[in-house]
């Protein structure tokens, strides 16, 4: 059958087939996209934050438990007031928690978790009493008893937490399994479109090409005057296109399977986030909670509280890595307001004073007037700041300086921007690794998360601005923020 048709037909099949695996292929990859994005947005929107409300549900019950401990310890007035503090925060928490909420059981969880924790609240304020009172005996031995209801508590927080876990983890299987599945479906589509081309690459050499040069050469059509290329050359361009086709879908399946490789890859820096905060943060908060009460109860010298002060950075520094993480696994919430990024810049270069002088590093603001308002989140662009000067003290060696360069917008400029430059004098970034600078999880130092620059990226794209890099190795680097302004 095939023999008997036309060499135009044979043509229309092989394009036509040619034509629709490609548009399947790509279909089916966008498809599969839409679907993936739809289920790890529900995974950050819904899983990651009922576990976060988790979490922080334990915690305020674990803060309130050592408030009232240090209240019998030392019968402060002022540990009550904390306690009243994570007494409304664990109120919050359980009404946001009954928000993503979706199943009989975690709602089951909830409601005992409510039941117990008003059960438990009357028993500590009775504890609480009792020490006020000074009957410190008859407090201590129901506070006792009490830790029996916070243990009860503790354990069906970590319920619904894992209660959530489970599901990112069925969701995790999920996205594996489609993947494989597509990573198959453009393996086979990928062979099928190769072998068309081949089919067609067939049918233009033996049943076209051939012929017209035999024909060619039968006629002599050299010496007539005519040129003899002009036909090959007019089918060997569609050749040329038809193989272009072909990369082209190639090109895309690859990328398709990428995406779902980096899809995969931030499911589980959602669990992984979790995991760290939930890890993490509960010792974190008891070293604080320590140092804020040796730091009441000790008479320190100058020099002393300076040192806890430097302490009390570090401590923020790692909650910060924390909070890296959790910032990375959800969309950062914008509260945007009016402020001059100027603001930003002096807040952070405060904020990193002790460490600065650490590391032997100067910071010089070159600024002729304050950056005029914009709208923006004064924290996220501060942790712009901190991110990029905190780069660059390690990247300088042995002390340094740090230009911070601020350019406001001309009254005649057509395009209104704000561009800011943060400079060090340090070994500069290499060629070979400026483009992966800004990739999650890539990072030059061998403590870094790597997450520091990409959040930073994202930050900056969120308010409409852009982030860029100018470096020269052995002669410092200098990052570009540049965001937009109106009303100038």
């Amino acid at each position: 059958m095939w023999k008997q048709m036309s060499l135009q037909s044979r043509l229309l099949i092989a394009l036509s087939a040619l034509v629709t695996i490609t548009a399947a292929g790509a279909m089916i990859s966008i498809g599969y996209t839409f679907m993936i994005d739809r289920l790890i947005n529900g995974i950050f929107e819904t899983d990651v934050s009922a576990m976060r409300a988790a979490q922080e549900l334990e915690n305020a019950l674990v803060m309130q438990k050592g408030y009232v401990t240090y209240y019998f310890q030392d019968a402060d007035d002022a540990w009550l007031v904390e306690l009243d503090k994570h007494h409304t925060e664990f109120d919050t928490w359980v009404r946001r928690a009954r928000q993503w909420a979706v199943t009989e059981k975690e709602r089951n969880i909830l409601n005992d978790i409510e039941s117990l924790y008003i059960r438990y609240s009357a028993s500590r304020d009775e504890v609480v009493d009792l020490y006020r009172r000074g009957f410190r005996d008859d407090g201590y031995r129901l506070h006792k008893n009490v830790r029996v209801q916070f243990f009860k508590i503790i354990d069906l927080c970590r319920q619904f937490n894992n209660a959530y876990a489970d599901r990112i983890s069925q969701a995790q299987e999920k996205i594996r399994d489609r993947a494989v599945l597509l990573n198959a479906s453009a393996f086979a589509g990928l062979f099928t479109v190769l072998v068309l081309g081949l089919l067609l690459a067939y049918i233009l050499i033996k049943q076209v090409m051939g012929p017209i040069r035999q024909l060619a050469l039968a006629t002599n059509m050299g010496k007539t005057g005519v040129p003899q290329e002009n036909e090959v050359k007019a089918l060997s361009e569609i050749f040329e296109t038809l193989i272009a086709d072909v990369d082209q879908t190639k090109i895309k399946l690859e990328w398709s399977r990428e995406h779902l490789e980096q899809a995969e890859k931030w499911a589980l820096v959602g669990k992984l986030a979790a995991g760290v905060a939930h890890s993490v943060r509960n010792p974190l908060t008891s070293v604080k909670m320590r140092l804020f009460s040796m730091e009441r109860s000790l008479a320190l010298s100058h020099s002393q509280k300076e040192d806890f002060e430097v302490i009390s950075e570090e401590i923020r520094h790692i909650d910060t890595i924390v909070g890296n993480f959790l910032e990375f696994s959800r969309p950062p919430k914008l509260k945007m307001q009016k402020i001059s990024p100027s603001d930003a810049v002096d807040m952070a270069v405060q904020l990193l004073r002790h460490r600065l002088e650490s590391y032997d590093v100067k910071v010089r603001i070159e600024r002729t007037r304050r950056l005029p308002e914009i709208s923006a989140d004064p924290d996220q662009l501060k942790e712009v700041f901190v991110n990029l000067i905190v780069n660059a003290c390690d990247a300088i060696v042995d002390g340094g300086h740090i230009v911070i360069h601020e350019e406001s917008p001309t009254k005649n400029s057509a395009q209104k921007y704000i561009v800011i430059r943060v400079s060090d004098d340090g070994p500069g970034v290499p060629a070979s690794i400026s483009e992966k600078l800004f990739q999650p999880f890539f990072s030059t130092k061998e403590e870094g998360t790597g997450l520091g620059l990409s959040i930073a990226t994202r930050i900056v794209d969120e308010h409409g601005g852009k982030l860029g890099l100018e470096s020269h190795e052995g002669h410092g680097a200098t990052f570009i923020i540049t965001l937009p302004v109106t009303g100038v």
